[in-house]
């Protein structure tokens, strides 16, 4: 019994957290979405938002620069994971760190160091797509390359012993073994890439001379005049992050462990 009650007072810290810093946001988030300036319950704000093709227009912008940032990211991340977890070198988790090592850096420090980059090219007053894509790619590889390496290292090698036993040639043994087996740090790395992307309004900003809007600009400015309004664009996106999450979900490695076959 001791024991036990020890166990349910160690829940008691992260039950506080939760409720503080988790539920009762979201309460006050659905509060504000649903109602007016007077606290009147109204769905005037989803309309007045959807009904405005220059907002539907920034949300299919914020869409194909967050899909562009995440292919992008997976391009690039997914041939360096797998070389990294496959070679054999002893001080193979230097040049990992190499990668991740910008983390570390201040985030505004990153993004100013970019736009001087893309200064001395000439590109900071022109590409702001471009750029925009490029300074969201340069901050979220890290975290494609991470989850997406974890996977790979986790594959037993004995899979890739038992496909050069039948066979399989370099090709048939990816796409039915690594392919699949790195499937949920995949997933992980879309999520963790593709959602930031599209509220990143401080890189389109800074890179885009502020010609780039995206839907985390909204809710900026919103909150700064109208907290309904912002409050009801949170929520949307709140909704994005859920179905992500749930869609994603499904990719779980005994699932792909079942598919892995030769």
């Amino acid at each position: 019994m001791r024991l036990q009650f020890s166990r349910k007072m160690l829940g008691i810290p992260y039950a506080v957290f939760l409720l503080f810093f988790v539920i009762l946001p979201m309460l006050i988030i659905l509060f504000y979405a649903f109602t007016d300036k007077e606290m009147h319950f109204t769905f005037e704000n989803f309309v007045r938002f959807f009904s405005d093709p220059s907002k539907l227009s920034t949300i299919a912008y914020s869409l194909v620069i967050a899909l562009i940032t995440t292919l992008a990211c997976l391009a690039i991340a997914y041939p360096v994971a797998y070389i990294l977890a496959r070679s054999r070198m002893k001080k193979k988790f230097v040049l990992l760190l190499l990668f991740v090592t910008p983390m570390w850096i201040n985030f505004v420090l990153r993004v100013n160091a970019i736009r001087e980059l893309l200064n001395w090219v000439g590109l900071l007053g022109e590409a702001n797509y471009f750029n925009t894509i490029f300074g969201m790619v340069y901050d979220f590889l890290p975290f494609m390359i991470l989850p997406v390496y974890t996977s790979l290292l986790k594959i037993d090698p004995s899979y890739y012993e038992a496909s050069a036993d039948l066979g399989a040639g370099w090709t048939r043994t990816f796409t039915r073994i690594t392919l699949p087996l790195s499937m949920p740090g995949i997933m992980s790395g879309i999520t963790m890439v593709f959602l930031p992307s599209m509220t990143n309004y401080v890189v389109s900003d800074m890179l885009g001379n502020s010609k780039v809007t995206i839907i985390g600009k909204f809710i900026y400015e919103y909150f700064g005049t109208n907290w309904n309004m912002g409050s009801m664009v949170a929520l949307i996106l709140l909704i994005v992050v859920f179905l992500s999450t749930w869609l994603t979900g499904g990719f779980k490695e005994e699932d792909t462990v079942r598919g892995a076959n030769i």
